[in-house]
């Protein structure tokens, strides 16, 4: 099993990583949370073009084969950016569309594959995912529905077409909108693998949190090094240090987490690197908020985009506790005697 990217892995991020640097993300971001889509669908049409959801197609359906190693690289740098959108529920999509041959039979690929694959992969059609409430009083709840070309929810008899069912609520993350969905309309495949698609939503969610996490670290050094108390760098202080590196420490056992769930997409293995990436996030968003002082929790501040965003993935396509709950449910399995009734 390996662990690290190798040079063509590390180059798609690196291009990834230069091409999101240079489109002023903070503005896109704030331009999305306003309402103004253009900025941000001319990044989203860039992203689909440097083929990150075809990683999570199957080759036949028009996609690249599915490469979570490459996904979960490719995520981690845009929550590095925190690019905004529905980015893990188009690989949800992505997933349910392109399901693969054992789900769906071959000769039902020109089906909703064959329709709304082409439009996800070109970046043209935005799309959203609900999937099914733990909750059944709960409703079906769609992030960005409200600008997406493209709404599907995750019904009890499959997956359907669905149309927004009011009015969008606000997130802890201003660039996110939930939107509630009526999934009443076409009935697309009876047999929509809803499992797999969440373990490829927790992977992205996973590596997404991660790159938040990393930038907010990032971004604190860099603060802590330039601002000064008592005539020294507060970044000179012992306690800070500490901080920094608990922070650090945590991000970086969590990279194997995420990248070792990538090559074993077991279901056990990507909670526990969701629930260990999003932890170290969100102790990450703490200490970058403690030491930013009052300036951090500004929203003029571009800090303020990350924080945000790393609570809002911490419960996103499932909190810490059911990822617990799934870790733990098979760490039992495996370990119960082979005799045991």
């Amino acid at each position: 099993m390996r662990f690290l990217p190798d040079a063509e892995q590390r180059a798609f991020a690196g291009s990834l990583h230069a091409m999101l640097s240079a489109a002023d993300t903070p503005a896109v971001i704030r331009d999305w949370s306003d309402g103004d889509r253009v900025s941000g669908r001319a990044l989203w049409a860039r992203i689909a073009g440097a083929g990150v959801f075809g990683l999570a197609v199957p080759e036949e359906c028009g996609g690249l084969g599915r490469h979570p190693v490459e996904l979960a690289l490719a995520f981690e740098e845009l929550g590095r950016h925190a690019v905004p959108g529905p980015l893990v529920e188009t690989v949800v999509a992505a997933v349910l569309l392109g399901a693969p041959p054992a789900a769906v039979p071959r000769n039902a690929v020109p089906g909703p594959a064959g329709r709304f694959l082409p439009g996800l992969l070109a970046g043209t059609d935005l799309v959203t995912v609900a999937g099914p409430a733990l909750d059944s009083d709960a409703a079906l709840l769609a992030l960005d529905a409200d600008a997406a070309s493209l709404r599907l929810a995750l019904a009890p008899d499959g997956l359907r077409l669905a149309r927004a069912a009011g009015t969008a609520r606000p997130s802890l993350d201003p660039a996110r909108r939930l939107t509630p969905l009526t999934p009443d309309g076409e009935l697309l495949t009876p047999h929509a693998p809803y499992g797999l698609a969440l373990t490829w939503a927790r992977l992205a969610t996973a590596a997404q949190a991660l790159g938040v996490g990393l930038a907010l670290l990032d971004r604190t050094v860099v603060y802590v090094r330039r601002r000064t108390q008592f005539g020294v760098p507060v970044g000179s202080f012992q306690a800070v240090k500490h901080r920094l590196a608990d922070a650090r420490t945590a991000l970086e056992f969590a990279r194997p987490l995420v990248l070792g769930a990538a090559v074993s997409l077991r279901p056990a293995d990507v909670a526990a690197a969701k629930l260990k990436a999003c932890e170290a996030a969100y102790r990450t968003a703490r200490t970058a908020l403690q030491l930013h002082g009052a300036i951090g929790y500004t929203a003029e501040y571009d800090l303020s985009l990350w924080l945000t965003k790393a609570l809002a993935l911490r419960t996103a396509w499932g909190t810490p506790e059911q990822c617990r709950e799934v870790f733990l449910e098979d760490a039992l399995k495996t370990s119960a005697p082979s005799d045991s009734p």
